[in-house]
């Protein structure tokens, strides 16, 4: 009798707990942001974890961008890829051409899940559509660079606002370093600045990087930074740095760029839109400052600025309950209320107009913390998508390029090299890089 009683309790207990004890569907979540914003990927997918029973999304850091990419490949050469990847802007022609993805709008297609794509902004989509307009990833912490001020040091020299040329910068350099200031502007001039003191530059000035529409034309593009506007504004900035006017900070210097921003040390920086929340936290105490869109020549019709950070690519090789939590994690993400904390949290700008405007409809920029950040969206929408500019870079082996062009501004700035034989060198260096993609990926075309 006993023993029937027990196992009737034991079936009982089995049916009891068998809904229970059904196990989520698990799905990895490889990135490559590390520090602060580290902390806030990982609080976003605790958030999604806590949302729901059925899905769970272990979001592991790889501690930067190329990490994050070289491992994500090592990995799927032995089968043991993520589901989910953060790949870099730079990384973007890279995956496309691999075809190792489940392209972002089949997914959620065929995963029941209506997506309105031209809800993203358009520079943004742009960036990682193809010719199409078909998106293949999700964009995910997206930026724009931004230039810097300290509101109480251009105070001193009788300014009551950023300056909104090249030529005015100058002056202002000019007269904060008479006033006594021994750091007018803060720059580096290292691989992971390039984006915003050359591509960043080109693209508010309306001027191409490379031929073939920054390379969304076709693989045989040519490098003509070169050549243009950019010239000069070498020219400029090595005057500016030779008189004084301009510092380099870096890690090897003691202090960064951000950092010397912060500490009230350098009163002008061009930076990510994503530094506006560590330089709300870390802004000496009493200090007035504030954000303006980059400037432009005298003369110059601005252009919409490209997006930085990285998009979120789904992987090939997984299984269809894997791509299922992947649809429901993207779902989640895009919700209005997500983009508010992301933004709140990081500094990063929301990537569809919906999740801008219930940030306008909930007084975020009339905040102190958050006023200024924006002009990000007025940035990146300057000039109408009209196809007369390009929207953005399409060129594989970007980051090897980026490092060329920070080999000749270090020899501009380190060495006094000549600047257009710099300039030069570098380009015909990183059109090797481009031949070589084109080698790689010969008979390919752009999707």
């Amino acid at each position: 009798m006993k023993a029937k009683l027990f196992a009737a309790a034991a079936l009982a207990a089995l049916f009891a707990a068998g809904p229970a004890a059904a196990e989520k569907t698990k799905i990895d979540f490889w990135f490559g942001n590390s520090g602060d914003i580290a902390k806030r990927v990982q609080e976003q997918c605790d958030r999604f974890n806590q949302s729901q029973a059925d899905y769970e999304v272990v979001c592991t850091s790889q501690g930067s961008y190329d990490a994050s990419l070289q491992n994500t490949i090592a990995a799927f050469r032995a089968g043991k890829q993520p589901t989910i990847a953060q790949v870099s802007d730079a990384g973007t022609l890279d995956i496309m051409l691999s075809g190792a993805f489940y392209p972002a709008n089949k997914l959620m297609a065929d995963n029941g899940i209506d997506v309105d794509w031209n809800d993203y902004f358009s520079g943004i989509r742009a960036y990682y559509a193809t010719s199409k307009g078909e998106m293949y990833s999700f964009p995910f912490n997206s930026s724009t660079a931004l230039l810097y001020w300290n509101k109480d040091a251009y105070g001193k020299i009788g300014k009551d606002h950023a300056p909104a040329t090249w030529e005015e910068a100058a002056a202002d350099f000019k007269a904060l370093k008479e006033a006594g200031y021994a750091c007018p502007l803060g720059f580096n001039i290292s691989r992971d600045e390039m984006w915003q003191y050359e591509e960043q530059f080109l693209a508010v000035h309306g001027e191409p990087i490379a031929t073939k529409n920054n390379g969304f034309g076709g693989l045989d593009a040519e490098l003509i930074f070169n050549k243009g506007k950019w010239v000069q504004f070498v020219k400029d900035l090595k005057g500016w740095y030779d008189a004084g006017y301009a510092v380099i900070k870096s890690k090897d210097t003691g202090q960064t760029f951000v950092e010397a921003f912060a500490a009230g040390d350098c009163q002008t920086i061009l930076t990510s839109v994503g530094d506006h929340g560590n330089i709300g936290r870390t802004a000496k105490e009493g200090m007035n400052w504030g954000v303006a869109m980059l400037p432009v020549y005298e003369g110059t019709a601005r252009k919409s600025s490209f997006v930085g950070g990285a998009s979120l690519w789904v992987l090939s090789g997984k299984s269809d309950a894997e791509y299922k939590a992947a649809a429901a994690f993207f779902q989640f993400i895009a919700k209005p209320e997500e983009a508010l904390t992301w933004s709140t949290v990081t500094g990063y700008i929301p990537v569809r107009n919906s999740g801008y405007e219930y940030l306008v409809k909930n007084g975020f920029y009339d905040k102190a913390p958050y006023q200024g950040r924006e002009l990000a969206i007025k940035s990146l929408t300057a000039s109408p998508a009209d196809g007369t500019t390009p929207g953005g870079i399409r060129l594989g082996g970007l980051l090897q390029i980026r490092q060329e062009i920070s080999n000749g501004m270090q020899a501009i700035f380190v060495n006094n090299a000549d600047i257009q034989a710099s300039l030069d060198e570098a380009a015909a260096r990183g059109n090797q890089i481009l031949r070589r993609f084109e080698e790689t990926y010969a008979g390919k075309e752009l999707p």
